[in-house]
């Protein structure tokens, strides 16, 4: 299992698309505070409040990126692999199915989470600098608030890396998960309407309760939920994964 941790983190370290989505959410994370600073023409940072950033802003314009980039990734780092034959040749290295798929699940979660990481913190950075670091979010909350946006963004990974394997066409997984992300909660709620428990599912979903993480408090009964669903998510994925890899031919 090492062997194969270390080779999908070779591998990610070496991913051309992991890299480019990298560059590109860095350099949107460094532009977009001057959009928070530029007021009717003149930059002013004197209003900007860096707490206020980081909960609303920054937080709130990362669920984007969670929706958006893991698709392109998983799309390249998983699904690509069965068409260049990197998958078959994993296979057919002795090692069990289980083991292949969870190594890979693994490190395309640690994938995810970072790129999930990188615009809140920049973002954020950006404007403490920028304003003297005024008005800072206390630990506590920024721990909370971003350690529950990486939870959610290891549930996600592992619902895209079981579409992933189960299409292994990167041009037919990153499709299929954009709009699965982008349409999901708009028929979902079309759907709650009509069948009872339909709005219950909803209720319980790691994409309808993403949103609600800004919102929140530490001391509400909602922060528990937003630390179980995306747990047992991931598990139960991770499971299905597995359990779809083991039974999937290999060509």
């Amino acid at each position: 299992m090492s062997n194969l941790l270390r080779s999908e983190l070779f591998k990610l370290r070496k991913d051309r698309s992991f890299r480019t989505l990298l560059a590109v959410l860095g350099v949107i994370s460094l532009l977009y505070p001057l959009l928070i600073f530029y007021d009717d023409g003149t930059f002013s940072a004197a209003a900007v409040s860096v707490r206020d950033v980081f909960a609303g802003p920054a937080i709130g314009g990362d669920f984007y990126v969670l929706r958006m980039a893991p698709c392109v990734f998983a799309g390249f780092f998983i699904s690509s692999e069965y068409a260049i034959g990197t998958m078959k040749t994993i296979g057919a290295s002795g090692n069990g199915r289980l083991r292949i798929f969870w190594a890979k699940l693994t490190v395309f979660t640690l994938g995810t989470v970072v790129l999930a990481a990188v615009f809140p913190i920049l973002s954020t950075g950006i404007c403490a600098f920028v304003t003297g670091f005024r008005d800072m979010p206390g630990v506590g909350e920024a721990s909370r608030l971003l350690g529950l946006t990486l939870l959610f963004a290891a549930a996600f990974a592992s619902i895209m890396a079981l579409c992933a394997i189960v299409l292994t066409d990167s041009g037919k997984t990153i499709g299929l998960l954009i709009l699965f992300f982008i349409l999901f909660d708009i028929i979902m709620t079309e759907l709650a309407k009509k069948f009872a428990w339909i709005a219950t599912l909803q209720e319980y979903s790691v994409l309808h309760l993403l949103d609600a993480i800004p919102a929140a408090d530490a001391a509400s009964g909602m922060t528990a939920r937003l630390i179980l669903v995306p747990v047992a998510t991931y598990a139960a994925f991770a499971c299905l994964g597995g359990y779809v890899f083991r039974k999937k031919e290999i060509k």
